[in-house]
């Protein structure tokens, strides 16, 4: 069963507004990270920048999209593709899997079967995130 958008902003405790429903609708679309200039260019017609930013804002404080390393320079995010088990309580999940750049189509993917290394940082250095980019030609375009 696919659930609706509204569901699934409800699902992570968010009211449901139009440009909210929007902004998700366009991740499940695209199934492809995306930058603030993509959604902006995307939903020009009905939403202003300021409020595609504070619902990118809302969606990353709320683990619904997360941040992807690019070469563009430009910030992109992904959507979080994870399961609440039980959804009285806020699950963090990790982030640190592969994203793929093809370099054909220029679409960044989450590649989420292939998690990151565990690394042991040297005494005094404390990680936050980590990440890895893998560019070439995807499924799609080889």
């Amino acid at each position: 069963m696919t659930l609706k958008t509204s569901d699934i902003l409800r699902e992570n405790k968010l009211r449901v507004t139009s440009c909210r429903r929007d902004v998700l609708t366009t991740f499940l679309k695209r199934q492809e990270a995306l930058s603030h200039a993509d959604l902006e260019e995307e939903l020009k017609e009905n939403f202003d920048r300021v409020t595609i930013y504070r619902t990118l804002k809302t969606f990353l404080e709320n683990d619904m999209v997360h941040k992807v390393l690019d070469d563009s320079g430009a910030t992109k995010y992904a959507l979080c593709m994870h399961e609440h088990q039980d959804s009285s309580v806020h699950h963090h999940h990790n982030h640190d899997h592969v994203h793929f750049k093809c370099e054909k189509c220029g679409k960044t993917n989450c590649i989420e079967e292939l998690t990151l290394p565990s690394i042991t940082l040297p005494k005094g250095y404390v990680g936050k995130e980590m990440n890895l980019l893998v560019q070439g030609v995807c499924d799609k375009c080889s």
